[in-house]
């Protein structure tokens, strides 16, 4: 079931979900096999008819394999509210513990059209196909994904622009400092 201020955002303008740089959840699945990840190092790469994002991945993740494999990815917003189920689905490896998305009490719902598992309670979504790199991705761990959709909480994401001001606090973006430390998406000033 899709969360309730699920709201599409037009491709021209999904650029503008990551444009302040926040720490993001990666998520992707093939077969049976989901996981989610966090990743500091992701931006926009390119915002034309054909919006593309990268995304850093080591080599030793769950997450790149699943990619790898499927082809497909998403990228998702977390919010203050979402610091501690950041901080330990970064930390912990699928790998590892293989129950990790259950023990920091990840839930996940398809997104539509190619049911690619979004996560629940981010503030936006982007669901990408993987753009074939193999040189970027061995030399760099550096991923490519051409947008295939997006979506926002309408509480905080509308007609194309972020309004954090009038929202609580808990569904403000996150961004990873280091050691587990995150800085909140703060006021929003005029130039």
């Amino acid at each position: 079931m899709l969360p309730t201020h699920f709201t599409p955002v037009p491709l021209d303008k999904s650029y503008r979900l990551m444009n302040h740089g926040p720490t993001v959840l990666v998520s992707a699945q093939h077969g049976d096999s989901i996981n989610v990840m966090a990743a500091a190092w992701a931006c926009v790469l390119d915002f034309g008819n054909t919006p593309k994002v990268t995304v850093v991945l080591d080599k030793a993740t769950r997450t790149r394999e699943l990619i790898e494999a499927s082809g497909f990815f998403a990228l998702q917003l977390p919010t203050q509210a979402m610091a501690t189920l950041t901080c330990g689905v970064g930390t912990d490896s699928a790998k590892d513990t293989p129950h990790k998305l259950a023990k920091h009490g990840v839930t996940t719902f398809a997104a539509p059209n190619s049911g690619t598992p979004l996560v629940h309670g981010c503030v936006g979504w982007l669901v990408c196909q993987l753009v074939p790199e193999p040189h970027n991705q061995t030399a760099y761990d550096l991923f490519i994904g051409d947008v295939l959709g997006a979506w926002a909480d309408d509480r905080v994401f509308r007609d194309g622009r972020w309004h954090f001001d009038a929202a609580s606090d808990d569904l403000r973006t996150i961004h990873h400092v280091a050691g587990g430390q995150f800085f909140v998406t703060g006021k929003t000033v005029q130039g």
